[in-house]
């Protein structure tokens, strides 16, 4: 988690069906559809929130 590195985040699996906290932490990441990406600073947060929805999305280091 140096101070520049940059994630990307990919929306992968649909968040129908899914509990609320899921759908929620996913509008939280800027993420709503499938194949939708976000750039996003590498912080404990954000990471924490990936944790949440790690079987929905996919993680790229930037």
């Amino acid at each position: 988690m140096s101070k520049n590195t940059k994630l990307i985040v990919k929306q992968v699996k649909s968040a129908i069906g899914r509990q609320g906290y899921q759908r929620k932490t996913l509008i939280g990441l800027g993420l709503n559809k499938i194949n939708k990406q976000r750039e996003l600073d590498d912080t404990p947060s954000i990471r924490g929130m990936i944790e949440k929805v790690k079987h929905l999305v996919e993680i790229k280091e930037n």
